[in-house]
């Protein structure tokens, strides 16, 4: 029986040289064609590692994505180490980053005032029967990155850690951030405890450089904005 060469898998490769984890050290942007499709592949065949076999895809087809995105399963598969299913999870991959060039960038809602706040979220808190503590994260141009909820509490309190809030703004690289929750008494005055806890984030917030534009508290069909009534 014929005995064949081995060879150096990935695995036994430099980390930072192992295409998943170079992706994650350094980002999808640093991976050559032939390591992004190898991750697709995500194994390679007793004589080569994904690398190799992608390689010899690439090199098949001059390097050319669009051309090899128009090739079918049996095309694929002519190529030693790719089965119907790499075959498969090649051809899904390409479809998507064909569809992708048909779309628009996302308009992101823009906050310009508290008023936009509570548009934005009055219909998830002034309803709620218990009290929820969320956070509006926004880019440079005051854009909507993500809305995220903190924690959920009882009728008449919840708990935000401000750890936890700066945290989640880092892991978006957010701008700013609007702190918002709801009080499902109606009674939208803010009790002291809602109070020192704004000045605690916003004291934490300027440590880091992250702005906190705005405190709203919503009720049923109102809301008070700590922003508008100068208490940041």
């Amino acid at each position: 029986m014929k005995k064949y060469d081995p060879i150096l898998s990935i695995k036994q490769w430099a980390e930072e040289d192992r295409p998943r984890e170079k992706l994650l050290l350094k980002g999808r942007k640093n991976l050559s064609n032939a390591e992004l499709i190898a991750i697709i592949l995500g194994s390679g065949s007793r004589r080569e590692t994904a690398v190799d076999i992608s390689k010899k895809l690439l090199s098949a087809h001059n390097g050319n994505l669009f051309e090899i995105s128009k090739l079918t399963v049996r095309e694929l598969t002519k190529i030693n180490g790719i089965g119907t299913a790499k075959a498969v999870a090649i051809m899904a991959a390409l479809e998507l980053a064909n569809r992708k060039s048909t779309w628009q960038p996302l308009q992101r809602k823009g906050i310009q005032c508290s008023r936009d706040v509570f548009d934005l979220m009055s219909g998830v808190l002034s309803e709620s029967r218990y009290e929820e503590f969320w956070i509006v994260l926004l880019n440079r141009a005051n854009k909507v990155l993500s809305q995220i909820q903190l924690s959920e509490g009882g009728l008449s309190g919840t708990v935000a850690d401000p750890r936890k809030i700066f945290k989640i703004a880092l892991e978006y690289e957010t701008s700013s951030v609007i702190l918002c929750h709801n009080h499902p008494s109606g009674n939208i005055k803010p009790s002291e405890s809602d109070i020192n806890l704004t000045r605690k984030i916003v004291y934490s917030g300027n440590m880091l450089d992250i702005s906190i534009l705005d405190h709203i508290i919503i009720g049923a069909r109102e809301y008070f904005s700590f922003a508008d009534e100068n208490m940041l």
